[in-house]
C-alpha cells in the first residue's frame, strides 16, 4: 500500500479522519479492537504511538494486532526512534519544529532512519508543531517544547512555511492529549492558506462534532482524535461523521 497516494486520493473526495491509538493505554488485543471499531465507524487511518516512552513496550504486538484487525493504513506516530516498529504501512517521519532540543528536531530522526529503511516502512515527512492548549501536555513536556502562543498564528505560519520549503508533505498542528483547548481556527486557516498543497493535520482537544466541523471549515485536511475513541464510542462516531460530512 502506498499511503501517500492513498491520502491524496482520499483527500480529493473530502477531509480525512485518523484515529490515534496509544499502545501504552491498553493491551495489544484491545488496540486491535479499537482499530476495528474506528474502521467500522469510518476512520481513514490508524496512527500508533504516544508521548510516554513506555508505549514502546507493547508497540510491536500492538501493530500486529491492529494490522490483523483492519484494512485501513497503519501509520507509526513515534515520540523517539524507539517508536519505530516493523509491520506498519508508513511512519510520520516528523521533526518537532518548536522543540528547544536538537534531540527532537533531528537526532532521534537520525537514529530511526536506518530502522525505517530496514523495515521497509514508507516515510511521510512531517513538521510537528505543539500549540499552547491552556494546559500542560505529555507531548510538550517530553519534547522540551516552546509552545506556539494561541494568539500568534503568524508564528505557526512561519514554522509551517519553513516545513514546506524543507520539502515536508505534512504539517501537524497539535494541541496535545488532554488539551484544555483545541488549536484555534484562525491558526488553522492561516497555516493552510500559507502552505497550500501541504497537508495540514489538526489534533488535540477535539471532543465533539462541532469542534471537528470548525477545524474542517478552517482548512484542515486531516482531523485526528485519540482519547475519545477509548472513552466514548458514540461521541467518537459522531466526530468521524462530522469530519466525513454527515449531518448527524
Amino acid at each position: 500500500m502506498n499511503v501517500m497516494e492513498y491520502i491524496r486520493e482520499k483527500r480529493a473526495g473530502g477531509v480525512l479522519h485518523f484515529t490515534l491509538i496509544d499502545p501504552d493505554r491498553q493491551s495489544p488485543e484491545k488496540s486491535g479492537e479499537l482499530a476495528a471499531m474506528a474502521e467500522r465507524l469510518g476512520s481513514d487511518g490508524i496512527m500508533v504511538g504516544g508521548s510516554n516512552p513506555a508505549h514502546v513496550l507493547g508497540l510491536h504486538e500492538a501493530v500486529k494486532c491492529i494490522k490483523k484487525s483492519c484494512k485501513i493504513p497503519v501509520i507509526l506516530f513515534p515520540s523517539s526512534h524507539s517508536g519505530v516498529a516493523p509491520g506498519a504501512d508508513a511512519i510520520f517521519f516528523m521533526s518537532l519544529f518548536n522543540s528547544r532540543s536538537p534531540q527532537y528536531i533531528v537526532e532521534e530522526q537520525a537514529k530511526g532512519a536506518i530502522m525505517v529503511r530496514q523495515y521497509g516502512i514508507e516515510p511521510l515527512p512531517m513538521a510537528y508543531l505543539i500549540v499552547d492548549s491552556g494546559s500542560a501536555t505529555s507531548a510538550g513536556w517530553t519534547g522540551d517544547v516552546k509552545p506556539i502562543p494561541r494568539e500568534k498564528p503568524e508564528f505557526a505560519v512561519a514554522y509551517s512555511l519553513a516545513a514546506k520549503y524543507f520539502g515536508m508533505r505534512f504539517v501537524y498542528l497539535e494541541g496535545g492529549s488532554g488539551a484544555a483547548h483545541p488549536v484555534p481556527d484562525e491558526m488553522v486557516k492561516a497555516v493552510k492558506h500559507a502552505v497550500g498543497d501541504v497537508f495540514v493535520i489538526v489534533g488535540g482537544g477535539i471532543r465533539d462534532p462541532q469542534t471537528a466541523r470548525e477545524k474542517v471549515a478552517s482548512g484542515a485536511d486531516i482531523i485526528v482524535t485519540g482519547t475519545i475513541a477509548e472513552n466514548n464510542t458514540e461521541v467518537f462516531g459522531s466526530i468521524v461523521r462530522a469530519v466525513k460530512g454527515s449531518q448527524k
